[in-house]
C-alpha cells in the first residue's frame, strides 16, 4: 500500500530549501510568546479562573495568539524573500499573502474578543472576512476535479458560486472546532503540532509528484511556518501554563489550518479527506459538544464541561494524561488521514466514512452525549 509513498517526479531533497521557515518561525514565536506574557502580565490582560469553566488555579496572562501570529509571519516572510528570488511570476507571493493577511485578521478578531467580549455573531462576521481574503486571492477547492471522475463538469460561474459557502464553511468549522478544543493547558497547541505535522508529511509526500508547481511550495511554506510557530508557543502553554492563546490564538490557528485543507482539495477528493481526518479530534470534540447540547436542550453558545477533555477529567483523570490521551487520539487521526492518501478514491472514501460511524458509535456508548454532573456546570457568557 505503501508503494506510491514517494512519487517518481522529485527527490524527498526537494524540501530542503524550505527548512529556514520552520526555523525562522521557532525563533522568532519563542521570544515573541515571553514579550507577549510580560506585556500582558504589565497591562493585567489576564484570565481568571472562575470555578467552573475556567479551573485554573491562578490569573494566567492572555496574548499569546500574538507571539503565535510573530512566529507565523516570520516564517512566511522568510519563504517570501526566497520564493521572489525564484518565482517572478509572483504566484507563490499571491497565495502566500492572502493566507498571512486572513490569518492576521482572524488573530486580530481574537484579541478583540479576548479584550472586550465581542458578542459570536461578530466573531462570525470576521471569520468570514479571513475566508474572503483566500477567495480573493484564489485559494478555493477544484470542484471539477471532483466530479470529473463522473464525467461531470460544472461551468466556471456555477463552480464560483459553489466554491464560496464551500470555502466559508471550512474556515468557521476548523476555526472554530480549535477554539473549543482549547481547554487545558497545552491541550490546543500540541494537538495543532500534530495536525500541522501529519499536513507538512502530506506535503512532502504529494510534492513528490509534482503535484502543482505552485501549490507545493506555498503548501510547505504554511505547514512549516504554523509548526515552528507553535513550537516555540507550547514550553510556555504547557502546563502549568504561564501563557494562554486565548481567541487570537486559537482562530489564527484554526484560519490557517482550514487554509491548508483547501489548499489539498485540488487534485483529488482523497487529498482532501485525508485532510479533514488529520483535523479528526477537533472536529469529534466540537461535534460532541453541539449533538450533546441540542440533544440535552441547553443553548449551544454557553460554555460548559461536557467537552471530551473536560469529561475525561471529571470521570478521575489526571489533567497530563487527560492531554497525553488527546494528543494519542489526535495523532491517531492523523495516522490514518496519512494512510488514506495510499488507497485509491473509493476506497478512501469507504475508509473515511467508516472512520465517521465508528467514532460517533464510541462516543455514544461511552456516554459522552449525556449531561449529568460537572458536565451541566455553565458559565453565562455567550461564547466559547
Amino acid at each position: 500500500m505503501l508503494d506510491h509513498l514517494i512519487g517518481p517526479y522529485k527527490e524527498i531533497t526537494w524540501i530542503v530549501p524550505f527548512w529556514p521557515v520552520l526555523v525562522i518561525a521557532f525563533a522568532a514565536a519563542l521570544p515573541g510568546t515571553w514579550l507577549c506574557k510580560q506585556l500582558a502580565l504589565k497591562l493585567g490582560v489576564v484570565d481568571k479562573p472562575d470555578g467552573s469553566v475556567k479551573t485554573h488555579a491562578h490569573p494566567v496572562a492572555y496574548l499569546g495568539g500574538i507571539g503565535i501570529l510573530t512566529g507565523f509571519a516570520a516564517g512566511v516572510i522568510a519563504s517570501i524573500l526566497y520564493v521572489g528570488q525564484t518565482e517572478p511570476s509572483g504566484g507563490h507571493l499571491k497565495l502566500l499573502l492572502g493566507i498571512l493577511a486572513g490569518a492576521s485578521v482572524a488573530c486580530f478578531v481574537g484579541v478583540v474578543d479576548d479584550l472586550l467580549d465581542i458578542k459570536p455573531s461578530k466573531k462570525l462576521l470576521g471569520q468570514v472576512l479571513a475566508a474572503a481574503i483566500l477567495l480573493s486571492v484564489g485559494i478555493r477547492p477544484d470542484l471539477n476535479a471532483f466530479l470529473s471522475p463522473f464525467g461531470i463538469e460544472m461551468s466556471g460561474l456555477l463552480e464560483t458560486i459553489l466554491v464560496i459557502p464551500i470555502v466559508i464553511f471550512f474556515v468557521l468549522g476548523a476555526t472554530n472546532s480549535l477554539n473549543l478544543l482549547d481547554g487545558l493547558d497545552g491541550l490546543c497547541a500540541g494537538v495543532t503540532v500534530i495536525i500541522t505535522a501529519a499536513m507538512l508529511l502530506l506535503t512532502v509526500h504529494l510534492g513528490t509528484w509534482n503535484s502543482h508547481d505552485i501549490g507545493d511550495p506555498v503548501r510547505l511554506t504554511v505547514s512549516g511556518g504554523l509548526l515552528g510557530a507553535v513550537l516555540g508557543f507550547l514550553p510556555f502553554n504547557r502546563h502549568p501554563a504561564k501563557i494562554f492563546m486565548g481567541d487570537a490564538g486559537s482562530m489564527l490557528l484554526g484560519f490557517v489550518v482550514a487554509a491548508m485543507m483547501i489548499l489539498f482539495a485540488t487534485r483529488s477528493p482523497r487529498w482532501w479527506m485525508a485532510s479533514i481526518l488529520v483535523l479528526g479530534l477537533p472536529i469529534l470534540d466540537t461535534a460532541v459538544a453541539l449533538a450533546r447540547r441540542l440533544l440535552n436542550k441547553r443553548p449551544l453558545f454557553v460554555s460548559d464541561r461536557g467537552h471530551i477533555y473536560d469529561q475525561l477529567i471529571d470521570r478521575g483523570m489526571p489533567l497530563k494524561k487527560t492531554v497525553r490521551i488527546c494528543y494519542l487520539l489526535s495523532g491517531l487521526y492523523a495516522l490514518l488521514g496519512i494512510l488514506l492518501t495510499q488507497l485509491r478514491t473509493r476506497y478512501a472514501g469507504v475508509v473515511f466514512l467508516l472512520v465517521i460511524i465508528i467514532s460517533a458509535v464510541i462516543v455514544w456508548k461511552k456516554g459522552f452525549l449525556k449531561m449529568e454532573g460537572l458536565r451541566g456546570v455553565v458559565k453565562e457568557k455567550n461564547h466559547e
